[in-house]
């Protein structure tokens, strides 16, 4: 039961903090000005909060699987502080909660969508995104090869962050009744069209640390992968991510030109199903692949 917990928090908070950062960082390229901030304010205040309770309860669970409590009337308050200052985790916990707030407070007294704003709050949600990584295997390695492994994690959860932020906000512009005429059509494809560049980027990033990953845990022996729950895990991790890239590339390549020639032809919403479609099973993808980084996290590599 405690390892289920584990992984459901982990779960939910790996998946708020990659929208909260994706959500932010889609200010650059997506919507812009009062219109981006009327769409995604709420959004953003709803995964901040979110953000900082599941932060509090997974560190809570923490403390007690640390303590070898069952509840918390058998756990020591002594240990909180030890382990939130003396601690990686600990620290990194501090660090996280330090970036929400703040991002909290720019976002709670910003009067718009000003360029200090953005990128304050894409400094502050991407902070609190790469702490994540001292929860993950790249904590356990040493010297050197620690800091390599902390590297490509914090690498790895920013690109997912950024993908899997972009597919939350088109699904949002795509939402039945959010983009019915041409103008609000129009948004959407500059929208779609700036994220075409970053998208490569992003996928580039993760191939590149996804393979670090693999090489710094397991080494670079593929047989161990049908040896473990990990392995096989991570086999079908891989197989969801490569459905993902079909998905990209159908829009991408195919239906993002065809809304364009809609709207060309002033009938922007005969191109939308087919985007909304592959938008949503894009994004159900994405969703799989967090929950299996969270499994994924409190696995061992080695062969069973």
């Amino acid at each position: 039961m405690g390892e289920l917990i584990n992984v459901a928090l982990r779960f939910a908070l790996y998946l708020d903090l990659m929208l909260l950062f994706g959500l932010a960082l889609f200010g650059l390229y997506g919507l812009r000005g009062a219109q981006s901030l009327r769409r995604f304010r709420r959004p953003l205040a709803t995964t901040l909060v979110l953000g900082v309770l599941l932060s509090g309860a997974a560190l809570l669970q923490l403390v007690l699987s640390m303590s070898g409590a069952t509840r918390l009337a058998e756990l020591d308050p002594a240990l909180v502080p030890v382990l939130v200052l003396e601690t990686d985790v600990g620290q990194s916990w501090l660090l996280r909660l330090a970036a929400l707030l703040l991002a909290g407070v720019l976002l709670l007294f910003s009067s718009g969508w000003s360029r200090f704003t953005l990128y304050g709050l894409i400094l502050c949600t991407a902070t609190a995104l790469a702490s994540l990584a001292w929860g993950g295997h790249g904590a356990m390695s040493e010297g050197g090869q620690r800091y390599l492994h902390l590297g490509s994690d914090i690498l790895h959860l920013l690109g997912a962050g950024a993908w899997l932020g972009a597919l939350a906000a088109f699904a949002l512009l795509l939402r039945r009744g959010a983009c019915e005429g041409e103008q609000q059509a129009g948004h959407l494809l500059d929208a779609l069209k700036g994220f075409a560049s970053l998208g490569t980027l992003i996928v580039v990033s993760l191939s590149l640390s996804g393979v670090l990953n693999y090489l710094l845990i397991v080494g670079p022996d593929l047989a161990t992968l049908s040896a473990s729950t990990y392995g096989l895990l991570l086999s079908l991790k891989v197989a969801v991510f490569a459905s993902m890239l079909v998905f990209a590339a159908l829009n991408r390549f195919h239906l993002v030109p065809q809304l364009e020639q809609a709207l060309h032809r002033a009938s922007p919403q005969a191109a939308l199903p087919a985007l909304r479609r592959s938008m949503l099973l894009e994004l159900a993808a994405a969703l799989l692949i967090v929950g299996l980084v969270a499994m994924l996290g409190i696995l061992s590599p080695a062969p069973e």
